[in-house]
């Protein structure tokens, strides 16, 4: 095991905090910040901030030109080795010249996946893994979800009041909560890859489910809105339509006027058995065939309750109000009946904070019998 020393530590520490300039912004790459430092000064710094512009890496030898030759890197994922959409990263450091890289985790991409180390230690720099990897993990969640487990990560997003419900018996919602936790929400949309809901909460909410912040998507770009249709009842002067970025309609319906009057809309239209057969994950293999790391999901309790009944939630960010609405209204989630406490669904507390007027609860599910 490699032993990093304070001023490693140090200086991964900056190269996490440049990663995070690209949160918003990077998709479907990950989130990587890159620092060199010759003689105990830094002489170079980058991030990756868009696919298909310059890696961290590339940045930050710019930065420090002749300086570089026999620095050392700090890079929070591991150099890359293939040509992609830019040349690999592993190259450009060994023509540098650079003596030694430091990479918090070890790319999951089949295309590097250690040949990047590799290619750097035949070089004779010295290459190490695995200092501050689980920051490094947090901060890209989805991009190793798609290539470890071949799905997104899936983020389920819900409002709710003190007595857990989400609506009114009417369906009425608007607003449950506070603007503060509104305004927070946008920072979850922009950092996600899609948000995807039912078509029942398109007809009955109209949301418009945008990045609507000025600030975050002059950064970064409209994730994919995907509706999960069966029937294609998605109406087509929904407000999302008219709001920018792409739309993506999953069906398991051959209703072909229905299809066209959504595509004549701005959508693009897909079957797919996933919908048809009710298979959640099958969608989400889609999602990632699609590139998508976060999936965001925003949707009623039937949907947002599957998702947990499946064991598809990989974090829960749920907003609770100050209020409460009757046991008439509408569930946080509609789960199975259970017989047993044991059979109970678990989370763990993330983080707690408040938001405005509200608390935010971001919750990790527990495997069910694990605890």
């Amino acid at each position: 095991m490699t032993d990093f020393s304070a001023d490693d530590h140090r200086h991964m520490g900056r190269a996490l905090q440049l990663a995070a300039e690209g949160l918003y912004s990077t998709d479907p790459n990950p989130r990587v910040g890159c620092v060199i430092v010759q003689a105990g000064q830094v002489v170079g710094e980058g991030f990756h901030a868009r696919a298909g512009e310059p890696h961290a890496e590339a940045h930050a030898l710019k930065a420090a030109g002749g300086a570089a030759r026999g620095a050392t890197v700090y890079v929070t994922l591991e150099p890359c080795a293939h040509q992609g959409r830019t040349p690999p990263c592993a190259d450009a450091l060994v023509a540098a010249g650079v003596a030694r890289v430091v990479y918090a985790l070890g790319d999951p991409n089949p295309q590097v996946a250690g040949q990047g180390a590799a290619r750097l230690s035949a070089a004779g720099i010295g290459a190490a893994g695995g200092l501050l990897a689980a920051a490094a993990a947090t901060q890209n969640p989805g991009f190793l979800s798609r290539y470890r487990r071949g799905r997104p990560w899936v983020r389920v997003k819900l409002g709710a009041s003190l007595d857990g419900r989400t609506s009114l018996a009417n369906g009425k919602s608007q607003w449950l909560t506070c603007e503060a936790a509104r305004a927070d929400v946008q920072r979850l949309r922009a950092r996600s890859s899609a948000i995807l809901t039912g078509a029942s909460t398109v007809q009955r909410d109209d949301p418009r489910l945008s990045v609507r912040d000025a600030s975050l998507a002059l950064r970064g770009r409209q994730p994919l809105r995907v509706i999960l249709d069966p029937q294609l009842t998605t109406p087509p002067g929904a407000r999302l339509f008219a709001e920018p970025g792409p739309v993506l309609v999953l069906t398991g319906s051959a209703d072909d006027k229905a299809a066209a009057a959504l595509v004549a809309a701005g959508a693009e239209v897909a079957q797919h058995h996933g919908v048809a057969q009710r298979e959640l994950p099958a969608v989400l293999v889609e999602l990632a065939r699609r590139e998508m790391n976060e999936v965001l999901v925003e949707a009623g309790p039937r949907l947002a309750g599957a998702f947990v009944a499946e064991g598809l939630v990989d974090e829960f960010v749920l907003y609770v109000a100050p209020h409460m609405l009757g046991h008439d209204a509408a569930p946080l989630a509609m789960l199975p009946m259970l017989d047993d406490l044991g059979e109970r669904w678990e989370f763990r507390f993330a983080d707690v904070r408040q938001v405005g007027a509200d608390l935010r609860l971001t919750l990790i599910p527990i495997a069910r019998g694990a605890s």
